[in-house]
């Protein structure tokens, strides 16, 4: 048992290298969820509000989707005026499993805390990381 959390301790805090991540990742879960669930206005409303509410976390959760590519390059889905657009930035992993998001004239800077080949996690850091934790599964490519 020693030796399985030494193990487990040993991997988690390795650096992670960027082939690691090559791939496409689904969001599948994020801290936020939590904060809407338990905000006193979604639990003081009908099953109408919080229906739509429902809805609007799980659009978020199915069309938020990583590509990690060769070169350094991600490509991703995020929300603008309630409309999803495909951005293009580049990519720094840097010691400590920090990732640095470079895109246009913006930087975003988040931590990986957990990844293994199915899984990742990863821990927006700065400002306007209040969201918590977002939680990707490997989306596997079908063989033809």
């Amino acid at each position: 048992m020693l030796t399985t959390l030494l193990l487990w301790l040993t991997m988690s805090t390795s650096q992670i290298q960027y082939s690691d991540l090559v791939g496409e990742w689904q969001l599948v879960y994020f801290d936020g969820i939590e904060k809407v669930k338990a905000s006193p206005q979604y639990r003081s409303s009908g099953p109408e509000f919080r229906s739509g509410v429902e809805a609007k976390i799980n659009f978020r959760l199915e069309n938020t989707v990583y590509k990690f590519k060769t070169g350094d390059i991600l490509e991703y889905t995020d929300f603008e005026k309630f409309q999803i657009v495909l951005k293009q930035a580049k990519i720094e992993l840097a010691d400590g499993n920090i990732i640095t998001i470079h895109e246009k004239d913006e930087i975003k800077k988040a931590q990986i805390v957990e990844l293994d080949g199915k899984r990742l996690v990863i821990q927006p850091i700065g400002e306007e990381a209040s969201g918590g934790k977002l939680v990707f599964e490997r989306i596997q490519q079908k063989k033809e």
